[in-house]
């Protein structure tokens, strides 16, 4: 035996697999007892064995003698799972603990352990919404395979590791699309067609990176060893990593600007080429809002849901102020964003002990950790706004002090004043909301109420110093998710009726594929980056109805989009109502119908299906001229002969009612697509001032498909001080709870 000095013991790193079916007949046992052990042993001698050639020989040696005879047999094979050259000395093989013990009496024999169930960590948001790569709905839905995603953005970095096709399938027959990269080089079966529509004679090359990040979010495929200047490591990966993608290029990457013209021409093509799933993280500015009629995405989306087509649009960066969603139109998913589990996190420790968490990227090397001098510029009689402007910074001295400035501020000034860091507090009314950047110099972001706190402490000494302390990237935190400042708020400007944003996801601080190198990285063009913005967690959204469409390809759009939002969550990890970023509950308007539970979704129970003709009634509610339906819907439409609804009245998966004097009573209809023969009980949780009545207050099915009808009748039972309130409508059967948020205005 060698002496155990000479082993060679390396970490390892194991990947669950399904077992195959082998026997056993040196030591009996039943199958159900074999079990994946991580085995070391000793180094063959080179007398005996070559390393090089001979090393898997020396590894089959240890199975039991009856399977291990001969090498070459399925059995054999069967059994013996990996053999590592590198990582260890050593082979994961199928075994029982009998077979193990009698391996122990083996010489070069070192030990033997059952494997541990390692968990994927991505850019962290695939598994904070509950997708695992080896089990559960991830695995269900194939990955998303066959489904073609098409993006409408800045373009892609084709090259990019995140865009490989390794393990992908060709294009579905169906696809007709074309790659514009010269001769098709950057294009294959994960990128099966990329087009650009903002200039022709160019190739669509993300030449920034915000088209190559919005792609990877919606389909990526695995990249090992993704992080963002050495934090928040793991492997990157899309929430649909085998479904296909397609870039529309319509934006300029370099100012973020996106032409109607070229964003109506890109839907044009993927409609005719035969997408499946339509994602834009683009729209309209800050209350830019258009009717319908003449909103060229609104019209463009209507088209691709007459054809099938999943569309998934960001809500806009305009919160917290209400009317401030765009992309509202009822056939659209409209995506705001809300926080993960995940921060980076840089604690400021002032000269009085107390110690406050903040967010930073950490990219420096040379982080103040020692107590430094503590100054918050503002010129006296000055108002906050000044604080820190180039102004005010010369005419107080920060040279080698911690700067304590509003978040609005140039870092650049404070670096060219000779500030030896800064503390970047939001205002009040972005509150918690913290989106970290990379800067010129050390920094870390604080939130509202603790930037008063270090104000506070620098009022109350003549000597006010502060230390910046780095813990780095933190998991856990039992807040998530919570809804970011910058999230467009409803109400709707141009359907008020219609409850918008319809859900949240991910879309803060978050990882995925850069087209640009980020400094100080070097030697590399293609890495990851972080940024936030509805812009990421629409893809967020993307990827997953592509996951839906390949569990279910029977499902139209709508019933994707009703199975995503009754199945929200409206709590956080810690149990409590999801919070809005002052820690108050988010209410219908931030959150929507909740935060998206894509395991959930694939098993909604209920559904509330629309068909595109269904729009039509809504549509000449909305007092449109015949023509301007004809605009959105096509064909000949005369809405004098049409029954017209109100704007509530839609089969929609939520409510949004502007409540008067009088009674309002809506009509639904639910679609069982869960097991046949259940019954559901409803269940209503009603504000003060108002009363919720369902007729039938419980509904049955007998099979599956089967559509049922129910009502809702509002009344305002007494005055209240306060224009809105909120209540909530759930069917209940065993596991199934079928959500439905309501937002209530009066009037």
């Amino acid at each position: 035996m060698l002496n155990m000095a000479s082993i060679l013991i390396s970490l390892f790193f194991i990947i669950s697999f399904s077992p195959a079916i082998a026997g056993i007949s040196n030591v009996e046992s039943d199958i159900n007892d074999l079990q994946t052990y991580i085995v070391y042993v000793q180094e063959p001698k080179h007398g005996n064995f070559s390393k090089e050639i001979d090393l898997e020989s020396w590894y089959h040696s240890f199975l039991p003698a009856s399977i291990s005879s001969n090498s070459i047999d399925d059995d054999h094979q069967s059994r013996m799972v990996h053999c590592y050259r590198h990582v260890i000395s050593g082979f994961a093989a199928r075994l029982t603990a009998e077979e193990v013990k009698v391996m122990e009496t083996k010489s070069g024999f070192i030990s033997a352990h059952v494997e541990n169930t390692l968990q994927l960590h991505t850019t962290h948001t695939p598994r904070f919404l509950g997708l695992h790569q080896n089990s559960g709905f991830w695995k269900d839905s194939n990955f998303g395979k066959g489904v073609i995603i098409g993006v409408v953005d800045s373009g892609i970095g084709p090259t990019h590791p995140s865009f490989g096709d390794k393990d992908m399938p060709p294009p579905p027959a169906k696809w007709r699309g074309k790659c514009e990269f010269a001769g098709g080089a950057g294009c294959n079966n994960k990128i099966i067609g990329a087009r650009n529509f903002l200039n022709k004679s160019e190739p669509p090359t993300d030449n920034e990176g915000h088209g190559t990040h919005t792609s990877s979010t919606a389909a990526g495929t695995f990249v090992n060893g993704a992080n963002i200047l050495g934090q928040a490591n793991g492997t990157a990966v899309g929430m649909a990593p085998l479904a296909h993608l397609a870039m529309y290029k319509a934006c300029d990457d370099y100012n973020g600007t996106c032409p109607e013209s070229s964003v109506s021409a890109a839907l044009d093509a993927a409609i005719e080429d035969g997408v499946d799933v339509l994602s834009l993280s683009i729209g309209l500015g800050p209350y830019q809002h258009k009717e319908f009629h003449a909103n060229a995405i609104a019209i463009a989306a209507f088209k691709a849901v007459k054809k099938g087509i999943f569309v998934s649009i960001s809500a806009g960066n305009w919160g917290p102020k209400p009317f401030s969603v765009v992309n509202d139109a009822p056939w659209m998913l409209t995506v705001g964003a809300s926080t993960t589990d995940r921060s980076i996190v840089t604690s400021v420790q002032l000269g009085n002990q107390e110690t406050y968490d903040g967010e930073s990227l950490l990219q420096w090397t040379d982080i103040p950790s020692e107590q430094l001098p503590l100054v918050y510029p503002v010129t006296k009689n000055a108002s906050a706004t000044t604080n820190c402007s180039p102004e005010t910074l010369k005419s107080i001295d920060v040279k080698g002090k911690v700067v304590l400035c509003l978040l609005s501020v140039n870092p650049q000034d404070v670096l060219d004043a000779g500030g030896a860091a800064m503390i970047l507090m939001n205002n009040e009314l972005i509150g918690d909301s913290i989106v970290v950047a990379r800067s010129v110099l050390p920094n870390v972001r604080v939130s509202y109420m603790v930037g008063e706190s270090i104000k506070a402490y620098i009022n109350s000494t003549s000597s006010p110093t502060a230390a910046l302390v780095v813990k780095g990237t933190v998991i856990g935190e039992k807040s998530a998710p919570a809804i970011v400042a910058f999230s467009s708020r409803g109400p709707s400007t141009v359907s008020p009726g219609i409850l918008k944003p319809d859900v949240v996801g991910p879309g803060v601080n978050i990882i995925a594929a850069w087209r640009t190198a980020v400094e100080p990285i070097t030697n590399t063009e293609y890495i990851f980056d972080i940024i936030s913005g509805t812009s990421m967690s629409c893809p967020h959204l993307s990827g997953i109805a592509a996951l839906l469409k390949s569990a279910h390809p029977d499902w139209s759009p709508a019933a994707i989009k009703s199975a995503i939002m009754t199945t929200a969550d409206t709590i956080n990890l810690e149990g409590k109502p999801i919070l809005d970023r002052n820690h108050l509950p988010a209410d219908p308007f931030a959150v929507g119908a909740g935060h998206v539970n894509p395991s959930k979704a694939n098993d909604p129970g209920l559904i509330y299906d629309i068909q595109p003709d269904d729009y039509i009634p809504y549509l000449c509610g909305l007092n449109y001229t015949d023509q301007q339906v004809q605009g959105i819907v096509g064909g000949d439409v005369q809405c004098s002969k049409v029954s017209s609804i109100a704007e509530a009245g839609l089969n929609y998966p939520s409510f949004s009612i502007r409540l008067g004097s009088s009674p309002q009573t809506y009509n639904r209809t639910v679609t069982n697509v869960g097991p046949a023969n259940l019954s559901y009980t409803s269940q209503i949780v009603a504000p003060e001032g108002v009363g919720i009545t369902i007729q039938p207050d419980k509904i049955s099915f007998t099979e599956k498909n089967q559509k049922v009808a129910y009502s809702v009748t509002f009344t305002r039972t007494k005055n209240t001080n306060t224009s809105f309130t909120q209540a909530n409508l759930s069917w209940i059967s065993g596991r199934y709870a079928v959500k439905s948020p309501i937002a209530i205005s009066f009037i």
